[in-house]
């Protein structure tokens, strides 16, 4: 057995590697140019995944942060607009100030709770219209929450944030990175989660095991401008369908299968709780992110590496294991028996 495969992937569910069938259908996929939109593969993806999320039309990126930045473009006008958003969000912490620099967008983060914010939270955030203010333009949220450890945004609690944002006239936007594990662990709809949003997105890189690519989806008149910023930063994809069968492929066959995930997180959650000097609460883990704090989480992460578990820091200077589709329930074992001996006294 190769280094390699003796490997303990929890740094993240980027990690994962398509099938032996996924590359099948991928090998297998009808193809033509995306760009002048003929590929049919990419069309039959956009079509599924805009009625997924109960929207209108959508268009296949190479990103999910690739649909952050568009989707702000779509709702942030110049002249200093605002977004409302959880401090700990993927377009604060994760996308190089693309927000600011992109959109030129202000960004107004809330201190949520494992980031989730109230809508109590958002009417108090709201600027009063005044010349010398940013105007109050953006709601995003991000389900589920990354930094926060994998929570699942209720459902309630979105429709109360929008109800305040619609009461205002401003846009709402869904970051979907990892939607599917919501509606996994929920037993909610996608579309019941995505289809109130002005524009949502599902990720397809992550625990749905494809190699690349996310949809974002919205009303024809959003997707019809969001195709343009796609050709204006470099997004097309010519001949996409051998990205787009890989897709599919997720949706037919790696959605119930998440719940496999999340049993592996929240077994390494119950034993990671039951070691000298680790803080975390495993009723706390909803889906497929652990994120626990250790006395010196740096020297924990390069320990850990070195006996074959790759693990990740997260900025307030936790760390974080991820659960995906190539981490099996005896590796999660495994993982806990190495975790074990790192914080057993030699």
């Amino acid at each position: 057995m190769s280094s390699e495969q003796r490997l303990i992937n929890l740094y993240s569910d980027t990690q994962t590697r398509p099938s032996r069938e996924m590359r099948e259908a991928m090998a297998n996929a009808e193809v033509a140019d995306e760009q002048r939109r003929e590929d049919p593969t990419v069309n039959a993806l956009q079509e599924r995944v805009a009625y997924l999320l109960g929207h209108e039309a959508a268009v296949f990126l190479p990103s999910g942060t690739m649909c952050n930045a568009i989707s702000f473009r779509l709702h942030i006008r110049p002249g200093g607009d605002e977004v409302v958003l959880d401090r700990t969000a993927h377009p604060i912490v994760a996308e190089a100030g693309g927000p600011a620099s992109i959109s030129g967008a202000m960004m107004n983060p809330l201190e949520g709770r494992n980031g989730i914010f109230s809508a109590e939270q958002v009417e108090a955030a709201l600027r009063p219209p005044d010349r010398y203010l940013p105007r109050s333009r953006l709601v995003s949220i991000e389900q589920t929450t990354n930094m926060g450890g994998g929570r699942v945004w209720p459902l309630e609690t979105i429709r109360e944030v929008l109800d305040v944002a619609r009461a205002h006239d401003m846009r709402a936007h869904l970051d979907g990175a990892r939607l599917m594990n919501a509606v996994a662990a929920a037993g909610v709809s996608a579309a019941e989660y995505a289809g109130p949003f002005d524009t949502a997105w599902v990720d397809f890189s992550k625990g749905l095991g494809a190699p690349v690519g996310a949809v974002l989806c919205g009303s024809h008149e959003l997707i019809e401008e969001a195709w343009r910023y796609k050709q204006m930063w470099g997004g097309a994809l010519r001949q996409a369908g051998v990205l787009a069968a890989a897709c599919m492929y997720a949706l037919d066959h790696n959605v119930d299968r998440l719940a496999e995930d999340h049993a592996n997180a929240k077994r390494l959650a119950e034993g990671l709780a039951e070691l000298p000097g680790v803080e975390l609460d495993p009723a706390a883990v909803e889906t497929n992110i652990v994120i626990f704090e250790v006395p010196d989480a740096e020297a924990f992460v390069e320990r850990a590496a070195a006996e074959g578990l790759q693990l990740s820091r997260t900025p307030g200077g936790g760390v974080r294991a991820v659960t995906h589709l190539d981490v099996s329930s005896e590796q999660i074992e495994q993982a806990l028996a190495i975790a074990r001996g790192l914080v057993s006294p030699r």
